[in-house]
């Protein structure tokens, strides 16, 4: 069953109209010297719509939803970034969300057939590595970034999605337990741990410790969904263990957290709000300055603020747009997020999947956001789909490509299955 034609029509309506009231709105309250910015910034936007609509229906799902879900935040993003500091027309930012739908319906298509996906799991583990050996070779001292004259890659980005599928593709083999010394263990979840153990230190020694609870929070899901598997069988004093192993890791990361962290962690940023709290403190009073409504896009003070378009860009959003706005857009990434909870996915591998991308997008939202509001310290994390960056749109993209492959899997039969020969008629009375 495939989606229905009135429902498309209307959903594509629909994304027209959002699009175009807030380009209405910075025709009316937008800050612009020539006209020209806004018709070219509106037609990038209104082609690009138009264009998807017609890409998606080669493409055969069960439910569209999270295909409107995504055109609608990406072209929010690209009038949002098109707006900072003065209305003009983003166009870098606007290829890279181009890149992220490319890159949707690449995960799309990767991700459908489960068992195929199984059979590659040394090569995922194995991809993993390459990443992290480039990591260390090529990014320089102690970094996450590697330089190309004028623009620049994160190969760290790149290990979510391989991370999720490794976390994913253990699932199956939780039944194949071995004995070890008087103890039962799975193989699987042994190799998982010291993989997340590598990518903890590997974080740890670039000093990219915002991204640590993302990896986290992957995971966390995927034990969870790995304990509850049917026959599991993991004890309750294993979970005690490895819960009370947790929270001491986590007490002695912070104990011994270099000493940026460490200030972080205790700041006042109103009374250093010159010097480490000023990035905070700055966002805080533009969300107030803005309201609910907003000062109006490009008429805002934050674009003077270090990274105002990735870092603090709720906060942003918020001052030039209003707190609705930067709400709305919470929500419209969280619902995109949810729907594939909300319809059961056909396999456990796509389930736990599913899990792994939705608690990637939501600790890296709260971190972005309760950090840029001071509920939280500071982590410089980006808000998927939102904040500008080549190698976190592409990898945000990729994800939700493999959420949609949640909805729509490909189950074929066994190569080597033997066809039943019909049985001759004069043999039916024997």
């Amino acid at each position: 069953m495939y989606a229905n034609p009135v429902a498309y029509i209307f959903s594509c309506i629909f994304v027209l109209l959002a699009h175009s009231s807030m380009l209405v709105n910075i025709y009316f309250n937008g800050n612009y010297t020539d006209i020209k910015d806004v018709i070219a910034l509106g037609t990038a936007v209104l082609i690009l719509d138009i264009v998807y609509f017609v890409v998606m229906l080669f493409f055969k799902q069960i439910s569209y939803a999270v295909d409107f879900l995504l055109i609608l935040i990406l072209n929010m993003s690209v009038i949002f970034q098109s707006c900072f500091g003065g209305v003009g027309f983003d166009l870098k930012h606007y290829i890279t969300c181009i890149a992220a739908l490319i890159a949707c319906k690449a995960g799309f298509l990767f991700c459908r057939n489960h068992k195929w996906i199984q059979e590659q799991k040394k090569y995922i583990y194995a991809a993993i590595g390459v990443l992290m050996a480039i990591i260390l070779l090529f990014t320089g001292s102690r970094s996450m970034w590697i330089n190309f004259n004028s623009f620049s890659i994160q190969p760290s980005e790149f290990i979510k999605p391989l991370f999720i599928l490794a976390c994913a593709t253990s699932v199956m083999d939780q039944q194949k337990r071995h004995k070890i010394v008087f103890v039962n263990v799975v193989y699987e979840n042994i190799a998982l741990f010291c993989l997340t153990g590598a990518i903890v230190l590997l974080q740890w020694w670039c000093r990219d410790l915002g991204s640590l609870p993302t990896f986290m929070g992957i995971y966390a899901c995927g034990f969870l969904l790995r304990i509850c598997y049917p026959k599991a069988k993991f004890s309750k004093k294993k979970l005690i263990f490895a819960g009370v192993v947790l929270l001491a890791v986590a007490i002695i990361g912070i104990r011994f957290a270099p000493e940026y962290v460490q200030h972080r962690l205790h700041v006042d940023i109103w009374n250093d709000k010159n010097g480490d709290g000023w990035q905070q403190a700055q966002a805080l009073i533009g969300i107030a300055n803005g309201g609910w409504f907003g000062v109006g896009p490009g008429k805002g003070y934050l674009h003077n603020i270090f990274a105002y378009d990735c870092d603090i860009v709720f906060s942003t959003i918020c001052e030039e747009w209003g707190l609705l706005y930067g709400l709305m857009m919470v929500c419209v990434i969280l619902i995109m997020i949810a729907i594939p909870l909300i319809n059961p996915p056909r396999s456990y591998f796509h389930g736990t999947m599913s899990a792994g991308v939705c608690a990637a997008f939501v600790v890296q939202m709260a971190l972005n956001i309760f950090g840029s509001c001071n509920l939280i310290p500071f982590t410089g994390v980006t808000i998927p789909f939102i904040s500008t960056g080549g190698s976190s749109m592409v990898v945000s993209g990729l994800m939700i490509g493999m959420l949609m492959a949640c909805q729509s899997p490909v189950f074929k039969e066994p190569k080597n299955k033997k066809k039943l020969k019909p049985v001759p008629a004069w043999r039916w009375t024997e």
